[in-house]
């Protein structure tokens, strides 16, 4: 119970990689909110967290919704101590594409969801984050090797990274500790929206095969990381990333 009585804010907690670290939280003791902006899977994350989590609808592309979130979470447990910016992503129609296809209104949409969301989250959130609160940004190893169709997305995710360490200066006087936490590929329903349904299993075993601990990462695998993150056995540790890839990154497998 690493955790226990601690209050966090997930964002796009209603699945994934974002259900899985809410749950992993929840498991050591914490309570609080998971957004996301489908009611439907929302309402049954919450059920499946139980009575201590509440959820919030709400874009994290909206400022007024990312206000909303802090406010009825502040509202409702008083203190807010953990903040996991996870939401972002495929853009819903918005396919990844090469250069010469992306359009202004596709770049800009992906860096809004990815980037500026992620910045904005953490600015809304201050004036109701305890002294001392731990912020964790969902990066991506793709912030760290190109793919075919993922460079807008890529150099979001980049910065996101970046973000880790500027914020932590920024925030050092409240002694708020940012860190950013970077998946792999991990197992979970995105997949469907990237490929084809009858593709999806064997875009899966790319995957598989590319990374050398020989499996995807799986939304436990990140909760267990951020619960790392949230927790004191971390006070020593800012401004950093934590790669859960697999050593998809730092690993090249001679075939």
């Amino acid at each position: 119970m690493k955790l226990k009585n601690k209050v966090a804010v997930v964002t796009g907690g209603n699945s994934g990689i974002g259900f899985g670290i809410a749950e992993a939280l929840k498991d050591e003791g914490a309570i609080g909110t998971i957004t996301g902006r489908n009611q439907s899977t929302l309402d049954q994350s919450v059920n499946a967290l139980g009575a201590g989590f509440i959820g919030i609808k709400a874009d994290v592309t909206n400022m007024s919704d990312l206000e909303r979130i802090f406010i009825d979470t502040f509202d409702r447990f008083g203190h807010i101590d953990t903040l996991v910016v996870n939401a972002g992503g495929i853009v819903d129609g918005q396919p990844m594409a090469a250069i010469n296809e992306v359009t202004e209104s596709n770049y800009d949409q992906y860096m809004d969801l990815n980037l500026k969301s992620a910045y904005f989250t953490v600015q809304k959130a201050l004036p109701y984050l305890n002294d001392g609160a731990s912020v964790i940004l969902i990066g991506s190893s793709a912030a760290h090797r190109a793919a075919p169709g993922m460079t807008v997305y890529s150099a979001a995710k980049a910065a996101v990274v970046s973000l880790a360490k500027g914020l932590s200066l920024d925030l050092l006087a409240r002694k708020i500790r940012v860190n950013a936490l970077s998946p792999g590929s991990t197992d979970t329903p995105v997949f469907g929206k990237i490929v084809p349904e009858k593709q999806v299993e064997q875009v899966k075993q790319i995957w598989k095969d590319l990374t050398p601990a020989g499996r995807q990462g799986l939304p436990s695998d990140m909760g267990k990381a951020a619960v790392f993150l949230a927790s004191d056995d971390s006070s020593f540790i800012l401004a950093t990333e934590i790669l859960a890839d697999g050593g998809l990154t730092n690993i090249i497998q001679m075939k």
